[in-house]
């Protein structure tokens, strides 16, 4: 790398952390608006690992034309962050166009891809559209029945990242929910931060989002993970400790409110792991709808392991109790609340 491509890099991180931090002081300004939003411009995948309930190998690409009425809606809420996620979004033809509209509306941009698509090409057609952030999950080093995404088939794809791409890259190693060898997880940590990328660990949920305690082996390679990593926002993960431990978190849920799942039908969900509620057309929510789901607390959150949701909670962990209907607390039943918090 020339000493002018590593400055200028350096210029483009800073100007992104500017950006980043922005939004946090947005977000502890107000809670009115979402954080962080996910958007599916494609439900079909190239891949089918065992473990994943997130695509198909059928559904065609969303219309550009939709695609930004849905941006344009999000931008309309004050939405900080979209995430273009799938299926694998490489495979919409028309993906820079989207990241290109998203950064036009003044949103940080990030996707989450397995790479398998990517080339010295792509990388550069993804700076030149804006985008910021990416994530790759490798699961293994060779491929087996339950994950294709190997170290062996994606490293060649790392090293295209590491000299090519201006936007972050995060790889996120994983363990849990029938990763045979969890040392590979930190075969594959360690070959990201030599190659200049961050590094994050995952815990894999089972197929309703929920949490399956680690065994003895995981939870060590997860702690040597996770004391690697470079501290950022994207490494809001206190949680995990419970979860690695198989123990519930008690936290507040936003999801509906501060964070949107929108499906490639444009529809809102609570996340990935909770498609079907509330199920509502983006182009009908409103405000009023963000504001009851804020509000409203959610039954699997105990027991969750989507980090996306959890790291979006934490801006809001310290304020607003939530209740069963949605409706926000009056002044006089918080004290009811804290009370049968107490246990009294």
């Amino acid at each position: 790398m020339t000493t002018w491509t590593r400055l200028r890099r350096r210029g483009i991180a800073l100007h992104r952390l500017a950006r980043e931090l922005r939004m946090i002081a947005k977000g502890l300004v107000s809670t009115k608006h979402p954080i962080l939003a996910h958007l599916i411009p494609i439900r079909r995948c190239n891949l089918s690992c065992g473990y994943c309930n997130e695509y198909d190998s059928v559904s065609k690409p969303v219309p550009l034309e939709e695609m930004f009425q849905r941006i344009d809606r999000l931008a309309g809420f004050g939405t900080t962050i979209i995430t273009i996620s799938g299926g694998e979004p490489l495979l919409h033809p028309e993906l820079d166009a989207i990241v290109r509209r998203i950064r036009s509306r003044g949103m940080i941009a990030g996707m989450i891809t397995n790479g398998y698509l990517l080339s010295a090409e792509r990388i550069e057609r993804l700076n030149r559209a804006g985008l910021e952030h990416l994530q790759i999950s490798i699961d293994n080093l060779t491929p087996d029945d339950v994950s294709m995404k190997s170290l062996k088939v994606l490293d060649k794809k790392l090293q295209l990242l590491a000299e090519h791409a201006d936007f972050h890259v995060n790889i996120n190693s994983v363990v849990g929910s029938g990763i045979r060898n969890p040392e590979d997880a930190l075969v594959v940590a360690r070959r990201a931060l030599e190659l200049g990328l961050t590094s994050t660990v995952g815990i894999i949920h089972d197929s309703n989002g929920q949490l399956r305690s680690l065994n003895e082996t995981e939870q060590r390679v997860y702690t040597t993970i996770k004391a690697m990593g470079k501290r950022s926002y994207a490494r809001v993960n206190h949680f995990q400790e419970n979860i690695a431990r198989g123990l519930p978190n008690n936290w507040r849920c936003r999801s509906g409110g501060r964070y949107l799942y929108i499906c490639e039908d444009g529809l809102v969900h609570y996340c990935s792991q909770q498609r079907g509620y509330p199920a509502t057309p983006l182009a009908d929510y409103t405000r009023e709808d963000m504001r009851r789901e804020y509000y409203r607390a959610k039954p699997c959150a105990p027991k969750c392991t989507v980090s996306c949701v959890q790291q979006v909670a934490a801006i809001d962990f310290w304020r607003d109790p939530q209740t069963r209907d949605g409706r926000a607390p009056e002044p006089g039943r918080l004290i009811k609340i804290a009370s049968a918090a107490r246990g009294r």
